[in-house]
């Protein structure tokens, strides 16, 4: 597939992040880039499940990052993501006290929503009767009502949505975002993903599924990615949100560039609802339409922010993939070692972390990798960062229901 349309590229201005790896971008980014065993630990909430274990966001304090009252009305998933704008907005220098919010859009991802105010709510539906369930549980569980709060944060009145692909969401997000500017809907974007779902319901059917690492005895090397031993992905919640603008508009506001997003490619597998298409032809069609879009050759890529959730048809299916069309060549990385599998805002922190890749030039290591599957045919960067080599920078993502977008970064 080639994109006819000039190039174009939108300038990621500002970056903001709430992972299991810290509060905070320099937090996430600094623990990533050391490559620590995973974040991961026992979790209240899943006791006495077989999934009792995952990424939680370390001492994230809502009330305090949000005000009390702001913070009780809003599911923790929406908790993250008006935490992470604040920090992203903040980045990039702008001030929505001056900017024209018909002009701003809001397009963030999220696989599943305020899943965890349904349950609550749930329980107390069956528990106290249904007079005494939340005014609020509507507001507070649908998935589109994260991108509805930052409008009214930040008077954001241009197109506001939110994209759900599964695992793909925060990617497909940002990939959407970038087209709001290039056909001149939108100057500003705030976009992303958000996912908070650490529950007994999601969790136990991801385990019914064999998708979860079932190492109870070691969380913290339990997400594996690309390792010959790897047993399935470990759940985490989290957010990343981006400020994109057109290059030309940060220049003569005088404002910084983290990197460039320059290419998008989305597609579907059309194959099976929860396992990869064995050939990756669905994935390879976003990939190589995200370099076409770009306008990027496929031995050009210096980098490679891979899906790499430690599940082993996932890994195999995307190393080939990968392969296939860029070779060995590219330094290789999977943050899921970090900061495990946050779903729909996976992509979103991943696009983040190529980024600040891009911008301070080294490839983090893929974290709990010790013996790399002989079927991954990469160059897999792995126990120390490395120098980044020149090129531009990929993020892939694949979710259930075949989704797949890639994201295509480059040097600012």
């Amino acid at each position: 597939m080639t994109d006819l349309r000039p190039p174009f590229s939108a300038a990621v201005t500002g970056i903001g992040m709430v992972t299991a790896a810290g509060i905070g971008t320099a937090a996430s980014w600094a623990r990533i880039l050391r490559g620590e065993a995973t974040a991961a630990g026992e979790v209240p909430a899943l006791a006495g499940t077989r999934a009792d274990f995952g990424c939680q966001v370390p001492g994230f304090d809502p009330a305090a990052a949000l005000g009390r009252r702001k913070a009780w009305r809003l599911d923790r998933s929406s908790q993250f993501a008006l935490a992470a704008a604040a920090e992203a907005l903040a980045d990039s220098g702008l001030d929505p006290a001056t900017w024209d919010g018909a002009r701003v859009g809001v397009v963030i991802g999220s696989g599943i929503g305020g899943a965890a105010t349904w349950e609550k709510q749930h329980h107390v539906l069956l528990d106290q009767g249904f007079d005494q369930v939340s005014p609020m549980l509507i507001p507070m569980l649908a998935v589109n009502m994260t991108a509805g709060y930052l409008a009214m944060e930040c008077g954001a009145r241009g197109p506001n949505f939110v994209v759900a692909t599964a695992c793909a969401s925060g990617t497909t997000a940002i990939g959407t975002a970038r087209e709001l500017l290039r056909s001149g809907t939108c100057d500003v974007v705030l976009t992303g993903g958000t996912e908070a779902c650490l529950i007994p319901s999601i969790m136990s059917g991801f385990s019914q599924m064999g998708a979860l690492s079932g190492r109870r005895e070691s969380p913290a090397t339990a997400s594996r990615p690309f390792d010959v031993d790897r047993d399935g992905f470990v759940p985490a919640e989290g957010a990343a949100v981006l400020v994109l603008e057109r290059p030309e508009d940060v220049r003569a506001r005088g404002g910084g560039v983290h990197a460039l997003l320059s290419g998008y490619g989305a597609s579907a597998d059309a194959h099976h609802a929860t396992a990869p298409d064995p050939e990756g032809r669905g994935a390879e069609l976003a990939l190589r339409t995200a370099l076409a879009d770009a306008g990027v050759a496929a031995d050009e890529v210096g980098h490679v922010n891979a899906h790499g959730t430690a599940t082993p048809l996932n890994d195999v299916t995307e190393a080939r993939m990968l392969r296939r069309v860029l070779g060995d060549r590219p330094a290789v990385t999977s943050v899921k070692g970090v900061v495990g599998h946050s779903l729909g805002a996976a992509g979103a922190i991943e696009a983040a972390v190529t980024a600040l890749t891009l911008e301070h030039r080294v490839v983090p290591p893929t974290a709990n990798l010790e013996s790399l599957d002989p079927a991954v045919e990469l160059d897999v960067v792995a126990k120390a960062p490395r120098d980044l080599a020149d090129g531009p920078a990929v993020s892939t993502s694949f979710g259930f229901g075949g989704q797949n977008a890639v994201l295509v970064f480059e040097r600012a």
